[in-house]
Order: structure tokens, then sequence, then C-alpha cells
């Protein structure tokens, strides 16, 4: 690894296009790596803001969380000018088409690790927002990237096409719960959290529904 390991943040406005809404988002992105590589987490409404934090360093993979538009917005233009692949879960492949129809990504599968800087991110496939919403651990840091699966103080919304609310409660206590209290949340939207604070309000959330 040259450098400590470093996570940056960088936040994105636009819109989210759904079910014929349109709704005005903030978006989290996430560069992950040292001073030498990264990888990029989420494509979110504007490529300038990403290619400036990334700064130069190699890039080695741009990987969607869940195909939303406002998660893929610019992927195929970063793809371009990063050099680099698009990773995301073929669950989703109907919601990328909606917004890239031509536009080629790498299959990302449940339980695989891509690799920058020395360690390792470990996929977690986590169904219900959308068929193919994945989790991105990285033990190492004590950090989990929840995409829109968990945010605090909640599931992520499940009322819209291709999404699930008993999926995504399953998902949350059988795949992210597991991991250790401390861990944080960094979400895709909002602020972070913990595992830990989130994990006893289980029984409330599927009380209220979605």
């Amino acid at each position: 690894m040259s450098g400590p390991l470093r996570i940056d943040r960088v936040v994105t406005s636009g819109q989210f296009s759904l079910d014929g809404g349109t709704w005005d988002v903030d978006n989290n992105v996430w560069v992950v790596g040292d001073d030498d590589e990264v990888v990029v987490i989420d494509a979110a409404h504007n490529a300038a803001p990403i290619i400036e934090t990334v700064a130069g360093r190699h890039v080695n993979a741009v990987i969607v969380t869940h195909g939303h538009n406002d998660h893929v917005t610019v992927a195929p233009e970063l793809a371009e000018a990063l050099y680099c692949p698009i990773l995301m879960h073929q669950g989703d492949d109907v919601l990328w088409k909606a917004t890239h129809p031509e536009a080629p990504y790498w299959h990302l599968d449940g339980d695989q690790r891509v690799g920058v800087a020395g360690t390792q991110l470990q996929v977690i496939h986590s169904p219900g927002h959308s068929p193919g919403s994945v989790c991105l651990y990285l033990p190492e840091a004590d950090v989990l990237f929840s995409g829109d699966t968990l945010f605090s103080g909640g599931p992520g919304a499940t009322g819209r096409s291709y999404s699930d609310f008993p999926t995504i409660i399953e998902s949350i206590r059988d795949r992210l719960f597991a991991l250790p209290e401390d861990t944080r949340v960094y979400t895709g939207h909002g602020d972070h959290t913990t595992i830990g604070t989130e994990a006893p309000h289980l029984a409330e959330w599927i009380a209220r529904g979605h």
C-alpha cells in the first residue's frame, strides 16, 4: 500500500427518476484507496467532481451499488475518462438499460472481492431496494458502503418497481446485521451510521412496513 488507506466522499446533486416520477436528490459517491490507486463507488450525476477527487490515481473500477439512474448517471463517462471497467450486479440489468441501453458493464457477483490498495472490498448481494443491489464491506477499515439498502433510520425505499420490502428486510437482517456492531455504514444518501445503531430497530421497521 502506498500511503494510508483513505475514504473520500463526493456529494453530487441531480434527479432520480422511476415509474414516471422524478425527485431531486443528493448522492454520496465514495472514492476508496491510497495515493496510487482507488475504486469509485457509485457514479452519480456529475463526473467532474469525482474525477477531481480521483486526482490522477489509477482507478481499478467504478462499482455501482445498484442500477437506479441516480447511481449510474455518469458511469460510462467515468469509465472512458478513467480507463476502468464498470462493475454491477446483473440483477439490475433492466434498470441499467433504462439509463444506458448501449453501454457495457462487467457482472459483479455476490461474495466477489474487489482489490484496491493492498486490501479487498467484499461484495454482499443485498436485494430488496432493487434486485441487484449490493453493499461493499471493507473489514480493514470497519466500513460498509451500503448504497440504498440501509440508511440512518431504516431500510431503503421499496415502494417502486423492482423493489420488495420483505426482501430488503431479509438482506439487512441476515447479511448486514451479521457484521460487527461498530461497523460504520457509509450510505448512498445522507449521513453515516453504524450497524450497532440500526440493528435494535429492526422490529420497528418491520412493524411500520414500507
